[in-house]
């Protein structure tokens, strides 16, 4: 991987850009296509994408619902669901980008992620001269947007408008059954050392409140803020959530157990939700709405 323009691939973007004017001449036939990113940036396709980059894992999720995933030319690591997903060529992480083999691509439309790319990675990006839309749900509807635009984006309206469909069918179930429920609040810990955070611009914090919950740091001015251990104490949450340890070393919820005084030490209400089924803003966000759900309504039965 190179952080740098390489001589070679500053050679052969010209290349790159008479290829995408070809492109687009030969797709004259079709309408154009316009649609708004998450930047309230208007981005214009002469036809439906063919190749696309995908710089977020959520995104190359979001295109396979979509019903694109064989358009998806690149992706970034971690992109890793559906599996299919895994065969894709990587183009680099969220700190490395191979532009060479982004331009080797010949990508029509690039997505990045607005909050998990770099500036410079974007910069790069921009300088190739592909159409960039900026991807950054922050609300649990913002899924079935996403998949409705990249439907659009694709030619794939259909397949995508049946994906949005089920998606909010599921998640009006949910605010159908919970949004009555009494509040619980709730400490969300995405990581141990240091201690992370999410707050209330994040969609977790959105699928909290679905589920009757109350984000205790939602009022924090950063996405994802580091919080010390007196902190949470202070707020003193009546559940904690976390994800999977993916090493035997973390320590995960198991660094509350000592505070047996903490409402949710005291009740047993320190939940585990596996996978990204919260974090990566997907269709599978259902899935993780539906378990954060239960495990509140358990915490609900447990005050006696």
């Amino acid at each position: 991987m190179t952080k740098h323009f390489h001589p070679a691939a500053l050679a052969l973007a010209p290349t790159l850009a008479l290829a995408l004017g070809l492109s687009l001449a030969g797709g004259a036939c079709h309408a154009a296509i316009t649609v708004v990113d998450d930047a309230g940036k208007s981005v214009t396709l002469q036809a439906p994408a063919r190749r696309v980059i995908s710089m977020s894992p959520h995104v190359t999720e979001l295109l396979f619902a979509a019903g694109g995933g064989g358009r998806v030319a690149g992706a970034i690591n971690y992109s890793d669901y559906p599996p299919e997903a895994k065969k894709i060529p990587l183009v680099g992480s969220n700190t490395d980008l191979d532009i060479e083999r982004v331009i080797a691509l010949r990508p029509d439309l690039i997505i990045v992620w607005r909050s998990g790319n770099t500036a410079r990675q974007i910069a790069q990006l921009s300088r190739l001269g592909v159409p960039l839309f900026f991807s950054e749900p922050q609300r649990i509807d913002d899924v079935a947007t996403s998949l409705t635009r990249f439907g659009r984006l694709l030619g794939t309206e259909a397949v995508a408008a049946a994906a949005a469909a089920r998606y909010r069918a599921r998640i009006d179930l949910l605010a159908g059954k919970y949004s009555g429920a009494a509040p619980v609040r709730v400490f969300y810990q995405i990581w141990d050392k240091p201690l992370y955070t999410l707050n209330g611009a994040h969609i977790v914090s959105d699928a909290i409140r679905l589920c009757g919950g109350v984000n205790v740091f939602a009022g924090l001015k950063v996405i994802a803020p580091a919080v010390g251990v007196e902190a949470v104490l202070g707020q003193d949450p009546e559940a904690i959530f976390g994800g999977d340890q993916h090493d035997p070393a973390d320590a995960g919820l198991n660094i509350w157990k000592p505070y047996k005084g903490m409402l949710a030490v005291k009740r047993g209400n320190m939940f585990t939700l596996g996978g990204e089924l919260l974090t990566r803003a997907t269709p599978r966000l259902a899935d993780g709405a539906a378990a954060m759900c239960e495990k509140l309504a358990l915490a609900r039965r447990r005050r006696g």
